[in-house]
């Protein structure tokens, strides 16, 4: 369900629509009937910023309906949320000061919308944090104050609601602010303000309360307008290195047009034209040619928070989820491995060895647990000896993923250090990541990026050969165990494909050992098997360039073999096959084929999946 946008002006003003007005995001939360949506409602009310006629049709509407009103009303569109009396979704609610334009995001307290609120809190800049006098701090309280520091949110100001059922005794609102002080204390949140508030009698919401003569403000602001004007914008992203995430690569053919343009937004940093540029994790670089913005003349630069077009004076390929960057600018982090800490808010334990996708920026790549650290519940900060992230847990784990990944550390750069996993097609958690690990393959990478950075491109282009040859470039890697007919299989593989006019070739093993790996006879098995699968992937990598469909057989291929193969030829279609009934290592194979197949009919099954994969065009 979406929750309809509360438009708080009935008519623009010169100075609601200048451009250089400053807009500020700010999420409100607290745990469910604290009052979150009453203090939204009367603050809309109490500074003039609803639509003429709003307040006086939901009292009505309360009056034809025999319900008390509440100023909650104001905000809770949906029928649902007004029958049952929580919000469900963020509701957006727009309105102005003097100052700036605001846009402030009701979220969810009720524990089974965690989802939605820290979909709302993700947007935000800054947060209030709402707290019933009368309950005290309870569990989404703590919640809350958590997942706002795991999100980055640093401004934060807690609002001790509802102080006019208490009495406004001074006593209850210090008490509160000792407990909950303490509680944000372990984990380094320092509130900008405390404020003793009513949203329904409208205590030091739009003006100072005379309730309260005892309360003297010790932080940024006396009222919640107040506080909202003083918390600071967050700097935009101007000054942090460049980096976009590539949406998209789009091939113009109609009118002679030729260009290729690379597609994103401008996450930091600004992109010049005629910068050199890197992206990452592949390595490879290019010079902008031109710059590309839709109906408009090309600018000689784009900032951050645009989104962003330009054309390559190298034609190299790449594809949806590199990052680019410039450079002589620090680069980003490149890791299969990454310590993180994730809320996990799937309807399924996350659990180690189960595998997820992880989408950061414009990247997904699919993770596993490697090993989970702590668990905690969130509510206390409490560790719990667990073996899997339940659900509304937290946890600091290392996620180990198939390929590698180009992110910045979220310490130091917000959007780019964070991520959300997705299980069973559904987004299922979130996190920052915290540390890039080594793995045993990163000396495959660094051998890999120096190549793509000293690669000589081509004048024809994968676009151009796919055309021609009526199918994408593939590696198609076909294995099992010693006495399974795998090259039986790759060659009636290779005969279906060349006589349909495919480029294809049998890469035999024996092509290779006396050959390129012929100084590789004097090393260990380990050392020579890494390095073989290595060189492997390297002729690969050329033939795949050449827009080759490539068959290759070997004997009991591992994942981590695959995974080797995998970052050599750096994000090339690799399909997996496996020969025989018995499967004797990890390798997750796109096919199984029983071992008493006929080689023709195996050879018609992977055309088939080659087929739906994209690889080979269908008539």
């Amino acid at each position: 369900m979406k929750a309809q946008n509360l438009k708080t002006q009935a008519a623009p003003t010169a100075e609601a629509v200048a451009v250089d007005r400053e807009k500020m995001n700010i999420v409100i939360v607290g745990h469910v009937d604290h009052g979150k949506s009453t203090v939204v409602g009367r603050l809309l009310a109490d500074t003039g910023a609803l639509p003429q006629g709003k307040l006086e049709a939901v009292k009505s509407l309360c009056e034809r309906t025999a319900k008390p009103f509440e100023y909650a009303f104001l905000i809770d569109a949906l029928q649902d949320e007004r029958d049952q009396g929580i919000t469900i979704d963020a509701a957006r609610v727009f309105f102005k000061s003097a100052q700036r334009d605001y846009i402030l995001l009701d979220a969810p307290g009720h524990v089974e919308f965690l989802r939605n609120m820290v979909t709302g809190a993700a947007r935000a800049e800054a947060a209030l944090l709402v707290i019933d006098a009368a309950e005290g701090v309870q569990e989404n309280s703590r919640r809350h104050g958590y997942l706002l520091s795991l999100l980055g949110i640093s401004q934060v100001a807690v609002l001790v609601n509802k102080m006019d059922l208490v009495g406004y005794q001074q006593a209850v609102f210090q008490a509160i602010q000792a407990e909950y002080s303490a509680f944000l204390d372990q984990f380094g949140v320092q509130p900008v303000a405390w404020l003793p508030i009513s949203g329904r009698e409208g205590d030091n919401l739009a003006q100072p309360s005379p309730n309260m003569p005892w309360y003297k403000p010790t932080g940024i602001g006396a009222t919640v307008m107040g506080v909202l004007d003083a918390m600071h914008k967050i700097p935009q992203a101007h000054d942090l290195p460049f980096r976009m995430s590539v949406q998209d690569v789009y091939k113009f053919t109609r009118f002679g047009d030729d260009r290729r343009i690379v597609a994103g937004t401008v996450a930091s940093g600004r992109l010049p034209l005629g910068a050199q540029v890197v992206f990452y994790p592949s390595g490879k670089r290019t010079r902008v040619a031109s710059l590309e913005v839709f109906g408009a003349p090309a600018p000689q630069h784009i900032p951050a928070g645009r989104p962003a077009g330009f054309t390559m004076q190298e034609q190299i390929y790449v594809q949806r989820g590199e990052l680019a960057t410039l450079e002589g600018e620090p680069p980003p982090k490149v890791a299969r491995r990454f310590r993180v800490s994730l809320f996990w808010l799937g309807k399924r334990p996350l659990v180690p060895k189960r595998e997820y996708l992880l989408k950061l920026g414009s990247a997904k790549v699919k993770v596993q647990v490697e090993s989970i650290s702590r668990v905690m519940d969130a509510s206390n900060l409490q560790s719990a000896d667990k073996r899997q992230v339940d659900r509304n847990d937290v946890a600091e784990l290392i996620l180990s993923a198939r390929k590698p990944l180009a992110f910045d550390l979220a310490r130091e750069h917000k959007e780019l250090g964070r991520f959300v996993l997705v299980d069973e097609y559904e987004i299922a958690g979130g996190g920052m990541i915290l540390e890039d690990l080594p793995d045993a393959q990163k000396w495959v990478q660094d051998t890999v990026m120096h190549r793509n950075q000293h690669w000589e491109t081509s004048s024809l282009g994968p676009e151009a050969r796919a055309e021609v040859y009526n199918h994408r470039p593939a590696l198609v890697l076909i294995t099992g165990n010693e006495r399974e007919p795998k090259k039986l299989v790759a060659r009636a593989l290779e005969a279906k494909l060349f006589h349909t006019g495919k480029k294809t070739y049998h890469l035999g093993i024996g092509n290779l050992v006396a050959g390129v790996d012929a100084d590789l006879q004097g090393d260990s098995k380990v050392e020579a098997r890494d390095e073989h699968l290595r060189r492997m992937g390297e002729v690969a990598h050329i033939l795949l360039d050449a827009g080759i469909i490539l068959i290759v057989t070997a004997l009991d291929l591992t994942q981590s073999d695959l995974e080797l193969i995998r970052t050599v030829v750096a994000g090339a279609q690799v399909e997996v096959i496996w020969v025989g009934r018995q499967h004797t290592t990890d390798l997750v194979a796109d096919i199984h084929l029983d071992d008493n197949e006929a080689p023709a009919a195996a050879a018609s099954e992977i055309t088939a999946l080659l087929q739906d994969h994209g690889i080979l065009f269908k008539p």
